[in-house]
């Protein structure tokens, strides 16, 4: 169990308070005087006489203790967190259950009081040795409200269904602020992003058909029919989803875009909403925008070690254009993040303008293109060039007036980072012709191109041995002379298991190829060279293709050339 050091609270909280401009230091001494007289928290005392707020209070007691706070006003109930604990042991206690890992064996609660050893161990005790107790800082009165919200209800996805079908709706009370709880349709919605959020899903859809209403997740970059649910119902979670991300609840006729934060597993997780018009009704899909998963360090991409160095040499270039191409989905901003995270300090200004911010980034500056403000992407470099940055990321370059700004950048002493939709690395610059940017521009600008794609890998639990046919032999790059041969090189394919949700893959990694641009390409391009050329020339110096990254994560054993060829065009390699 991991247990916070016993330090001098009520000293730190206070001191914070004031270095902070929250508090003044007549109303610490009546908060201290106070204190003394009631034998209360600190924290408590000066929330109580109205110095501060709960959440700022949350928030300071949780720097001070260097422990997590968490938001239960946002937070959705983890069903499996609320059955390790029962409702009179929270009551008791002042705490509430609010994220269960079941891989690591963690169990997260909110307390009001995170570092009380005896409540950590009583619970410890209760719940069982072999489950590690995270504390949470959170209000008092957000916990009481937390547990007389969370306990006495269904919360799963199947047991709501049946609460539905048994019960009355009112469909008056989906916005109501009090006890929306007791309200069953509010519990499925939030248990069903619950859960998509469970399963790792990057896109939540509701669709409705002439009879029914079609769930679907996009999982590892494919849909996946989780559930059907009754038309009746539909109506009901519309006004529900529009309520929580802000949206008109009476206009059905145009499309609307929203936005919504919620506590799931007891992190943030930020949902981007679409509502579209169709003649079945509105159809509503959810990205999720997971915050602990959409930075990842460059170490953790799982891409191969020469490729990576390439990242790291472009990355070392003072000024000059890096691009990530790629399709929509292909993971081009995680890239672009892990790229700014590499680079990142306190030395270097990073800006960023973005259609919209999808992750929050500490240490770096980041703007949305804002269309009612007149703030596109041409006009937001313009604007940022006067901030003094070192280093710019531009969302995506979609026209000329885009692509003109981002080169006047680089050639004036900054890097820039940028998207661009293309199906290869080589492709970037007939591309970049056709949008209007001249050779000349390009040349000595440009630092690196990299292309990628998203692979599903295989699971781990139920992967299959294979050995590989003629044709695949082919494909994969292996001269096979007899069937002892053959043996030597064998591949794995997909199975299906519990573990994967019987689909055979768990997980995804990306595919990338990086093209660092040298003194004779830049040459090349000058000369409007063909794409023959261009590419000739970049394998002289160690270029690989997507096609030869895929099939290197093949002969690894980490996913399957089916699964390969439903990405990447291998066809050529059979020339």
């Amino acid at each position: 169990m991991k247990a916070p050091a016993i330090i001098n609270v009520k000293k730190k909280l206070g001191q914070q308070l004031l270095d902070k401009g929250l508090i003044s230091i007549d109303q610490l001494d009546i908060a201290l005087t106070e204190q003394k007289k009631k034998h209360r928290l600190l924290g408590e005392v000066l929330v109580t006489l109205g110095f501060v707020s709960e959440s700022v209070m949350r928030d300071a007691i949780s720097q001070v203790l260097g422990i997590a706070s968490v938001d239960l006003s946002s937070m959705i109930p983890d069903k499996i967190a609320i059955d390790l604990i029962k409702k009179e042991t929270a009551v008791r206690y002042t705490i509430v259950p609010v994220s269960f890992d079941e891989a690591r064996k963690q169990l997260s609660i909110a307390m009001k009081n995170a570092s009380d050893l005896i409540i950590l161990d009583r619970v410890h005790a209760l719940v069982g040795r072999k489950i590690e107790i995270i504390p949470m800082v959170a209000s008092e009165s957000e916990i009481k409200k937390a547990v007389d919200q969370f306990y006495g209800y269904e919360l799963s996805v199947d047991g709501i269904l049946h609460e539905i079908e048994t019960g009355e709706i009112d469909y008056h009370s989906l916005d109501a602020t009090e006890d929306e709880y007791s309200q069953p349709l509010v519990r499925l919605v939030d248990a069903i992003l619950a859960d998509a959020v469970k399963r790792e899903a990057s896109d939540i859809h509701f669709e409705p058909e002439e009879g029914f209403l079609r769930l679907r997740y996009r999982i590892d970059g494919v849909l996946r029919q989780i559930r059907s649910l009754h038309k009746d119902y539909w109506s009901a979670i519309v006004v529900r989803l529009k309520v929580m991300c802000k949206m008109n609840i009476a206009e059905t006729r145009i499309p609307q875009d929203g936005r919504l934060s919620l506590q799931v597993q007891g992190h943030r997780v930020d949902f981007r909403v679409s509502a579209q018009p169709t003649t079945h009704g509105e159809n509503i899909v959810l990205r999720v925008l997971d915050r602990a998963k959409g930075i990842v360090p460059m170490d953790q991409l799982g891409i191969h070690e020469d490729t990576l160095n390439d990242l790291k040499m472009m990355m070392a270039r003072p000024e000059g254009i890096i691009l990530v191409t790629g399709p929509t989905g292909s993971g081009k901003t995680t890239t672009l993040y892990s790229l700014l995270n590499y680079v990142k300090s306190e030395q270097v200004n990073i800006m960023t303008l973005e259609d919209p911010v999808e992750y929050p980034m500490d240490m770096i500056r980041q703007t949305s293109v804002n269309e009612v403000a007149r703030m596109d992407f041409a006009n937001g470099i313009r604007s940022m060039m006067r901030q003094d940055p070192d280093i710019i990321l531009i969302g995506e370059i979609r026209d000329e007036d885009t692509a003109d700004m981002a080169f006047r950048a680089a050639m004036t002493g900054h890097q820039v980072l940028s998207t661009l939709h293309t199906n290869s690395a080589i492709g970037t610059f007939p591309r970049l012709l056709d949008i209007g940017i001249l050779p000349d521009i390009m040349t000595g600008n440009i630092i690196g191109v990299i292309s990628q794609r998203l692979i599903r890998l295989l699971c781990a639990k139920c992967k299959v041995k294979s050995i590989p046919d003629e044709v695949e032999s082919k494909l994969l790059g292996i001269e096979i002379d007899s069937e002892i041969e053959s043996r030597k090189h064998r591949i794995y394919e997909s199975a299906g298991c519990k573990h994967c949700d019987n689909t055979g893959y768990k997980g995804r990694v990306a595919i990338i190829e990086a093209l660092r641009i040298n003194d004779e390409l830049d040459e090349q391009i000058a000369k409007r060279a063909t794409l023959g050329e261009l590419r000739a020339t970049a394998k002289k110096t160690g270029y690989k293709t997507l096609a030869d990254d895929a099939v290197r994560c093949v002969l690894e054993g980490r996913t399957s050339l089916t699964e390969v060829t439903r990405v990447i065009d291998l066809t050529q390699r059979l020339m």
